[in-house]
């Protein structure tokens, strides 16, 4: 799978840049988009000069074509990012992390939010996990309290699997709530696919 092949027909999926630093470094720095990410605080910019950016660009070589992050644009304009990769974030376990899964994740620029553009992207990468990538299941995680993301994963078809709590060393509000991981198998994805 090559970058020029992710899409949708309102988006365009492709690879970062280094051309992309202000409009990565707009997106997280966007106290809104961090709310539920992380610290949930804003990435100063130097470090999404010197780290985020240039670990997005790694990936491309690093991991396996069809992986990583992809910038989302509709009508030429910077709209977020989704991501596919291996599973690495807190509160995965067992099969969520075995060999044939991936993680699914998005961010969006407030503007672009409630207009479809995070479930079109987050199908279109669901659709590769399985059907070019091969993957066996397809996983994300969020706070429980993060109800727009909660439902772009159930949209795309992955569903509830468990909520866990985390000793956060600098919980954010809502963290009391837990996190939630959502999974979709394969078999899932072919059973609603026929």
């Amino acid at each position: 799978m090559t970058a020029f092949r992710l899409h949708t027909d309102r988006l365009a999926l492709r690879r970062f840049s280094p051309a992309d630093l202000p409009a990565a470094t707009a997106l997280c720095g966007d106290p809104e988009v961090m709310r539920y990410i992380d610290d949930g605080r804003p990435v100063p910019p130097d470090r999404v000069a010197d780290d985020l950016l240039p670990g997005l660009l790694r990936e491309y070589a690093e991991l396996p074509d069809g992986l990583g992050c992809w910038a989302l644009e509709a009508e030429g304009r910077f709209l977020g990012w989704a991501a596919l990769r291996p599973p690495s974030s807190v509160g995965l376990a067992g099969q969520e992390l075995a060999a044939g899964s991936l993680e699914l994740g998005y961010r969006l620029l407030p503007a672009a939010r409630g207009r479809g553009y995070a479930t079109g992207a987050a199908a279109a990468l669901v659709g590769a996990a399985f059907a070019e990538l091969r993957a066996e299941r397809v996983v994300a995680t969020t706070m429980a309290v993060n109800a727009a993301s909660r439902r772009v994963l159930e949209r795309v078809g992955l569903r509830h699997l468990r909520t866990f709590h985390f000793d956060w060393p600098d919980p954010i509000p809502g963290s009391e709530h837990g996190d939630v991981v959502h999974v979709l198998t394969r078999a899932e994805w072919a059973a609603a696919a026929s």
